[in-house]
This record gives structure tokens, sequence and C-alpha cells, in this order.
């Protein structure tokens, strides 16, 4: 998407002033990574139920995927989104570090 420029006057002088999305797309990239990330997390959550109400599965119901693994998934892909909102972009012929 082509940006466009508006000048924009302040006092005596006219700036130029870019208009353009409030987070950059490499942001949204990472975004959307998190969300996976997250959404990830929920899917391993699922699941452990039984059809029969006299029967009740604990190792299914409280195994390490659901209660720890999907957890630890959960709270990391918020971080992550924390850091995809919160990460400036590159600028243009900056050196990588």
């Amino acid at each position: 998407m082509a940006k466009k420029n508006k000048t924009v006057k302040h006092g005596r002088e006219e700036t130029p002033s870019k208009v353009g999305f409030a987070i950059p797309q490499e942001n949204y990239k990472l975004i959307l990574i998190g969300l996976g990330i997250i959404v990830l997390g929920f899917i391993l959550m699922v699941g452990g139920g039984s059809d029969d109400p006299d029967v009740f599965r604990e190792k299914e119901l409280f195994s390490f995927r659901r209660i720890t693994l999907s957890s630890i998934l959960v709270v990391f892909g918020f971080a992550f989104e924390v850091y995809a909102i919160m990460k400036k972009p590159k600028k243009s012929g900056e050196p990588e570090k």
C-alpha cells in the first residue's frame, strides 16, 4: 500500500507528513504468529471428557499436555503479542545488530 504525503502547516513552515498505519506490516506478521501460538495452546487444552458420566478419566483430564504445556504456550503467546505490538520498526539504511 503506497503512503501518501500530506502537507501540514506548522506556523510559517509547511512540512510533509506520511500517512500510514500505526503499526508496521512486520509487526502484524508477528501478531499473527502470536495469535497462532495462543490458539495452539487452547487446542492442546481440548479433550479429556468422557461420553459416560459415571466414568472419570483422571489421567487424561489432568495430563501434562492439558495442564502444563498448554498453559505455558498461552502465556508465552500473550507475552509474544506484547512484544509484537511494542517492537519498533527498523529504519531503512540502519545496519543490523
